[in-house]
């Protein structure tokens, strides 16, 4: 089949189960997505907070992970650490790329005050320090994962809408919109069935950026005592570990970051490869 001719999802098929090491991705990350399901729902790691063993017991056949300074299983508590990455980076990521799809398409495409007032906005929020505006919110709003979404989808808008807006611009006046035109599009069909698919993936690499940032962002924050509360996350274990290493206690900070990696390796890799089979430019 002429690949000029393969609609949006074979050709996404073809990206994905072409190359083995894609497909090897692929499974990690429905691996990490369904751990995270588990986990919300208690089909595992239900009692992370149940003593297993003794206090720094080393991995072994019955405790994988080893356990904690608590004889916590590490196992138990990386799972949980999964969930809130998940949750956090997938929530943040999504919400953050509707805002600043839809803002960017407005400010680009309509211009005049409308582009005024969300330029005004994003740049406002762009002048602050990332990490100084992840702080203050989870301060103003109370410490917990529903400020720190707030914080995160706040801080993390700006960059999307400030690029769809320039690709929209960049689009309005080409041939195919003016054809559009001429044809009595109105003006949703042109923006969302004729522009939004050619800047998609520029969409799609902002969104892996953003979910990336959103994982590292929670970590950041986990770890200073901002962020998640009263639950296990990576950064709060890595934290623990961090004078638990000076007396060889390893295992714990090594799993963490371990799972962590694979996460952030595996979810670049598909929006790669996803990014690749929606580029007409790219096609063969």
């Amino acid at each position: 089949m002429n690949s000029s001719k393969r609609s949006i999802v074979q050709r996404t098929f073809i990206a994905y189960f072409k190359h083995k090491l894609i497909l090897c991705y692929f499974t990690i990350f429905i691996g990490y997505i369904l751990i995270s399901i588990s986990v919300k729902m208690g089909w595992l790691a239900a009692s992370w907070y149940t003593e297993v063993g003794r206090a720094h017991e080393a991995p072994n056949w019955i405790n994988y992970f080893g356990t904690d300074i608590l004889g916590r299983s590490v196992l138990a508590k990386v799972l949980h650490g999964t969930e809130v990455a998940m949750s956090v980076g997938l929530t943040v990521a999504l919400f953050s790329t509707i805002i600043g799809v839809v803002c960017g398409i407005l400010a680009g495409y309509f211009g005049g005050i409308v582009d005024g007032c969300i330029v005004w906005c994003y740049t406002v929020l762009a002048a602050i320090p990332t990490m100084m505006l992840l702080m203050v919110i989870p301060f103003m709003l109370g410490k917990g994962l529903k400020s720190m979404y707030i914080a995160l989808i706040v801080a993390e808008w700006t960059e999307m809408c400030r690029l769809v807006r320039g690709e929209v611009m960049r689009h309005k006046n080409r041939e195919y919109i003016q054809a559009a035109s001429a044809i009595g599009a109105n003006t949703c069909r042109k923006l969302f069935i004729h522009i939004l698919p050619n800047i998609l993936p520029l969409i799609i690499v902002q969104f892996s950026l953003i979910f990336q940032n959103s994982i590292k962002y929670e970590v950041i924050l986990s770890y200073l005592g901002v962020g998640v509360q009263h639950k296990p996350s990576w950064g709060i274990m890595i934290s623990d570990a961090k004078t638990e290493l000076l007396r060889g206690v390893w295992w714990e900070f090594c799993f963490t970051t371990i799972f962590m990696f694979v996460l952030l390796l595996a979810f670049n890799m598909l929006t790669d490869a996803l990014r690749d089979a929606l580029d007409p430019k790219l096609e063969e």
